[in-house]
C-alpha cells in the first residue's frame, strides 16, 4: 500500500513539473488566436459557428489548415476562452465554438454594439499578448541564468541593448511597445476615472477646477492623457515621452505631444501623472 502512494504521489509531482514545462503552450495560444482574429471572428456572430465556418473567416488565410486550428481551439476552450457545444451527431464537423467574457478582452476591434459608446476605443488586451509573445521579448527569458551567473545588464539589455535605445532604431518593435503599454494603461486610467476623476480634477477655483493642466511623464503615445481630457476638458493635457515614441503619436484634441528626457526636464503643469510600465526582463 505505501508503495501505491509512493508512486500516486511521484505521479502528481511528475503532473505538475509537465503542466510548467508546458505552460507556455498556453501564451502561444493565446497569440495564435489575436494573430488569426479569431475572437473577432466569434464575438461578430450572434450565434455559436462551426470550425469551418472559423477558418473560412480568418483574414489572408487562402487554405487554412482545419486539423491545427481545430487543436488550438481544443486548448483554449478547455482555458475557458471559448465555448463548444458538441454536435449532435457527434461529428467534429457539426461542433459549435462561441466567444466569453475573456475572449472579450482579445479583441483587436471594438466590439458591436461597443462596450462604452462614450468612448472612442474599446479595453482590451490583445495588443500586449503580442507584445509580450514576441520573439524579442521572449528572447530575455532565455538569458536568465546567464544573468544570474553574469550580473551587469537585466536580460534584454544582454540580447538587445538598451530598450528604449532599441525601440528608436526599430520602428515595429517601437509600434508593438507603445500598443502593450497603451492598452493597459487604457485600463488603468478608465477605472481611475470612473472612481476618482472627480476628486483628482474637480473642485479648487472658481470654475470648479484645480487642476488646469497636466502632463503625462512617460506618456508613451498619449492615450491615458487623451483619456483624461476628454472627460475634463478644461485641461490641457501634455504627452510627454521619448522624442522617437511621441513621433508616432496620434493627434488629440487638447494635448500637445512633447519629445524629451524626463531625468533632465519635464515641461511645467499644474499636475503629473506617471504610470509605471510591465516590461519584459
Amino acid at each position: 500500500m505505501a508503495s501505491l502512494v509512493e508512486s500516486e504521489a511521484s505521479l502528481r509531482d511528475q503532473a505538475q513539473i509537465w503542466k510548467y514545462l508546458f505552460g507556455f503552450a498556453d501564451s502561444m495560444a493565446l497569440k495564435c488566436a489575436v494573430e488569426l482574429r479569431i475572437p473577432d471572428i466569434l464575438h461578430s456572430h450572434p450565434e455559436p459557428i462551426t470550425l469551418a465556418q472559423i477558418a473560412a473567416a480568418i483574414p489572408d488565410a487562402p487554405s487554412p489548415d482545419l486539423s491545427y486550428l481545430f487543436r488550438i481551439m481544443r486548448l483554449l476552450v478547455r482555458r475557458k476562452i471559448f465555448t463548444f457545444q458538441q454536435a449532435p451527431d457527434g461529428s467534429e464537423e457539426g461542433c459549435l465554438y462561441g466567444p466569453t467574457s475573456l475572449s472579450r478582452w482579445l479583441l483587436r476591434e471594438p466590439p458591436t454594439p461597443p462596450s462604452d459608446p462614450r468612448r472612442g476605443h474599446h479595453l482590451t488586451l490583445a495588443p500586449m499578448v503580442l507584445q509580450e509573445n514576441h520573439p524579442w521579448f521572449l528572447d530575455s527569458w532565455h538569458l536568465l541564468s546567464r544573468t544570474v551567473r553574469e550580473g551587469g545588464d537585466c536580460p534584454f539589455e544582454k540580447a538587445y541593448g538598451e530598450m528604449f535605445a532599441f525601440a528608436g532604431k526599430n520602428p515595429e518593435f517601437n509600434r508593438l511597445l507603445n500598443e502593450g503599454m497603451a492598452c493597459t494603461a487604457r485600463i488603468t486610467i478608465t477605472t481611475i476615472l470612473s472612481h476618482y476623476g472627480d476628486g483628482l480634477f474637480r473642485g479648487g477655483d472658481d470654475d470648479g477646477s484645480l487642476v488646469r493642466s497636466i502632463v503625462d511623464v512617460g506618456g508613451g503615445t498619449g492615450s491615458v492623457v487623451s483619456e483624461i481630457v476628454k472627460a475634463y476638458p478644461h485641461i490641457r493635457g501634455i504627452n510627454f515621452d521619448r522624442p522617437h515614441v511621441v513621433k508616432t503619436a496620434p493627434e488629440y484634441p487638447g494635448v500637445t505631444h512633447v519629445g524629451g528626457d524626463m531625468f533632465q526636464e519635464v515641461p511645467p503643469a499644474d499636475a503629473v501623472f506617471t504610470k509605471a510600465s510591465t516590461l519584459p526582463a
